[in-house]
């Protein structure tokens, strides 16, 4: 018997699993993948929104802001990339200036810092000299920042494994039921067989609503939302300071270009509603879209530094809100649903939000053993020469680079393997140190990273993956064709 299960292992699960931790409570976390980012929080835009865009009073506004204001202490105590640069909504019309004067209220109304309109387009030009040329005024939001959606997910994991949370992968959950042999809580039943626990929290993304439905009269309904967009080159990365925001014309909403966190420029998403809740094809319809709605913001975009392009999820709920409670007829079922951005930004404060809802109900004691720091992987790139040449005396394996595009050691990638909820798999091994991230998209330090994942797993190289069960990528020998 748990305490709290929580379905999904993305960036709200991951941060409320954290949160319980503080607590003696029996605690785990389902996850269908083969490891925590596998969903929503993998592909998105990576940013930290200010928080002026949401609706004064609800959750996504007060959560926005409140995320936003924990993300920097957050990320010194878990040891994961971010860093605050500021946000740019471009105006390109006079007759637009009232919308943008009116985010810019709203901002104000929802305790957004740092807020202010600028007009004068000397100054405009001087923050960002690669602005169309029609832009006559910008929202400049100092609180916006960007981060590394892997690097703040897994960091919450981790830290949550290392005091005391379960985390169950390749786990899917098939129904839910009500307990009736204890007569309080519920029974789950996974693809490995049926657990109990007392609480749940449903943290499924764009699946929450089948969750919700299974144990509620009041239903919901959660549409998938697909983002598409193009990744550039890190020879591109300094084309823009800042995100830059397209302000909503009459020829719809524009898309954001963006530097991010490890160097790269960020162009996207399209938005467009999808039945099927896992596809992440790209179109190429959606891409010429995107390509066409950045170059209305920012000119001179160097598009044929592309290097991938990819697509992803958003859960949107009809009403376009987050919900996050405790079902009143399914006592003991807290919803984490329809997280969409600003999920990201929100995930800290939504985990602190679910797990006082659980602390209210259950009462637990204070974890005494709770460690809320978290190191990460360590990066040889910024150490000092002396110091990165004492590292490789001791760990001759730092001294080895198996990612020629981001320089990424063995050292680095044993590090990623061997680490708390460890990578199992070559995507695990790319989120956790860019291998395979780079300009030539792995196609040189594939069969290396898969050596290395083989042997520090134990297992033939034939059963590693890409991303789990499935997608091997080796059926044989050349000799045994001979």
């Amino acid at each position: 018997m748990y305490d709290v299960i929580i379905i999904g292992a993305g960036v709200s699960g991951a941060a409320v699993a954290r949160e319980l931790s503080r607590y003696r409570l029996k605690v785990c976390v389902l996850e269908k993948e083969e490891d925590v980012c596998c969903g929503t929080s993998k592909a998105n835009s990576a940013l930290i929104h200010s928080g002026y865009d949401a609706a004064p009073g609800s959750l996504m506004a007060k959560l926005n802001v409140a995320g936003n204001t924990m993300m920097e202490e957050l990320s010194l105590e878990l040891d994961f990339p971010y860093k605050r640069i500021g946000s740019l909504m471009v105006c390109t019309s006079n007759e637009d200036l009232p919308q943008l004067q009116t985010l810019y209220s709203r901002g104000i109304q929802n305790g957004v810092k740092g807020l202010s309109v600028i007009t004068r387009k000397e100054e405009i030009r001087e923050m960002e000299p690669n602005l169309a040329d029609d832009v006559v005024a910008v929202l400049h939001a100092a609180s916006a920042g960007i981060v590394c959606p892997f690097g703040l997910n897994i960091a919450m994991a981790e830290n949550a494994a290392a005091n005391g949370v379960e985390f169950f992968f390749d786990t899917k959950v098939e129904r839910i039921f009500s307990n009736k042999k204890e007569q309080r809580g519920f029974q789950i039943k996974t693809s490995k067989g049926i657990l109990e626990t007392r609480c749940i929290v449903n943290a499924a993304g764009v699946y929450a609503d089948v969750f919700h439905n299974m144990v509620s009269n009041r239903k919901i309904h959660i549409t998938a939302r697909a983002g598409e967009y193009c990744l550039l080159d890190k020879s591109a990365g300094e084309h823009v300071n800042h995100t830059i925001f397209a302000l909503p014309t009459k020829w719809g909403k524009g898309v954001l270009v963006s530097p991010t966190i490890h160097g790269n420029l960020l162009v996207g998403p399209t938005a467009v509603d999808i039945e099927d809740k896992e596809d992440t094809a790209t179109t190429r319809e959606g891409l010429t879209e995107l390509i066409e709605k950045a170059g209305m913001s920012v000119r001179k975009l160097p598009i044929r530094q592309v290097i991938t392009s990819f697509t992803g999820l958003r859960a949107h709920e009809d009403n376009h809100d987050f919900l996050i409670g405790e079902l009143s007829d399914a006592p003991g079922f807290v919803d984490c649903a329809g997280i969409e951005s600003p999920g990201l930004t929100a995930s800290p404060a939504i985990g602190l939000m679910v797990a006082d809802i659980i602390r209210e109900k259950l009462q637990p004691q204070v974890n005494p053993d709770f460690n809320g720091k978290r190191k990460g992987i360590l990066n040889p790139n910024t150490l000092s020469k002396e110091e990165r040449a004492a590292l490789i005396a001791a760990k001759p394996a730092y001294g080895n680079v198996i990612c020629r595009c981001e320089t990424v050691t063995e050292g680095e990638i044993i590090d990623a393997i061997r680490r708390p909820l460890g990578a199992k798999s070559l995507d695990g091994v790319k989120r956790r140190v860019r291998a395979g991230m780079g300009r030539c998209q792995a196609g040189f330090c594939s069969p290396r990273v898969m050596e290395i994942l083989s042997r520090e797993l134990g297992i033939d190289m034939k059963k590693v993956t890409k991303n789990g069960a499935g997608s091997e990528l080796l059926i044989g020998t050349n000799k045994d064709r001979l």
